[in-house]
């Protein structure tokens, strides 16, 4: 999981699977408002395949915000807090690093907490919170707007990762320079080639003077982060299963969550979490004219969360564009904030 209501984070299929899982909200996760037809056919197509995966973002509906939001306040889930940490200890550094007269671009911005803190701190002309939750967007945008009026604050209804195309509502950029802010590590849910592409777009929407804050969960110990992905209360079991609820909700399938087992581990090989949903026994499931028999022990994979070193993310960076002008972590280091420009 990433830090979305939690990035939001917030996990996605390597290229050597076959399957590709390329959308993710971020800190902040929450629904995909995607047409429901559009939606339908993205699950059904996962659930056929040869390994059957469910794209993380199904795992943002109002229940899975909830759940993810309680996830962040778990004591074996350290990314949320850590990188508050980070924040609050060089909040003022950071923002003297950043242009003035900015343009505050906050990707997955679903209830605009961090950047109501940000705002607070940085010399910005404009803030545009990008999300694909349409419901609370404009509402939140509204209230960030009333609280700092000399932000021209702007919502903007789009899944970034899958079409960046800011440029209708950004200001002159060699005026206002923008600094597109990626908090809570959402980043690790895209596969690593995935990832430089999306972190590419983002620096040619930023132009030659723009820059990305961005954060990144850090390798450590594996139980650490085998930990963060299987509390002892449960709650991001109950998490991972809500997704087939939203199954059943967008597709008309029969799937009974109970009847599947959550299960992460941390595959080194590939430096990434993987989180499935495992069937408990033999069950087949339908939806339309359509079904799928689950054997007992087969899987569901629902999300992949990738792991880096500080080399490996400084060098993701360098292959989209961007130099790492400096980057802060914890005193465990744990996680990093990384500020990167063109």
């Amino acid at each position: 999981m990433t830090t979305m209501l939690r990035g939001p984070a917030h996990r996605m299929a390597g290229n050597d699977t076959a399957f590709s899982m390329e959308g993710a909200p971020s800190p902040g996760r929450r629904a995909d408002t995607a047409p429901l037809d559009n939606r339908a056919a993205e699950l059904a197509a996962g659930l056929r395949a040869a390994q059957a995966h469910i794209d993380p973002k199904f795992l943002y509906d109002a229940q899975g915000c909830v759940l993810f939001n309680a996830i962040c306040e778990l004591e074996e889930y350290y990314p949320t807090r850590t990188e508050r940490a980070i924040f609050e200890a060089h909040r003022g550094a950071i923002a003297r690093a950043l242009p003035r007269r900015l343009q505050w671009v906050d990707l997955g911005c679903g209830d605009c907490a961090k950047s109501r803190a940000w705002l607070a701190h940085v010399d910005a002309c404009r803030y545009l919170g990008v999300d694909i939750a349409a419901d609370c967007l404009r509402h939140e945008v509204a209230a960030l707007g009333r609280k700092f009026p000399q932000v021209d604050c702007v919502a903007v209804e789009a899944d970034f990762s899958a079409d960046l195309d800011l440029s209708r509502h950004l200001a002159d950029i060699q005026e206002h320079p923008p600094v597109f802010f990626y908090p809570g590590s959402s980043i690790g849910n895209f596969d690593p080639e995935r990832a430089v592409a999306l972190m590419a777009a983002i620096g040619r929407q930023a132009g030659p003077r723009g820059s990305l804050l961005i954060s990144a969960d850090l390798r450590k110990d594996r139980r650490v982060m085998e930990r963060a992905y299987a509390d002892d209360l449960g709650v991001t079991a109950a998490f991972n299963r809500n997704v087939l609820r939203v199954c059943n909700r967008v597709l008309g399938s029969d799937f009974q969550p109970a009847e599947f087992d959550h299960e992460s581990r941390f595959d080194d090989g590939h430096g990434r979490i993987e989180m499935r949903l495992r069937a408990r026994q033999r069950q087949r499931v339908r939806w339309g004219s359509s079904e799928r028999v689950f054997e007992a022990g087969e899987d569901i994979v629902t999300e992949h969360s990738y792991k880096y070193t500080p080399a490996q993310f400084d060098a993701m960076l360098a292959r989209a564009g961007f130099s790492v002008r400096d980057m802060w972590t914890d005193p465990r280091s744990w996680f990093g904030v990384f500020l990167a420009q063109r």
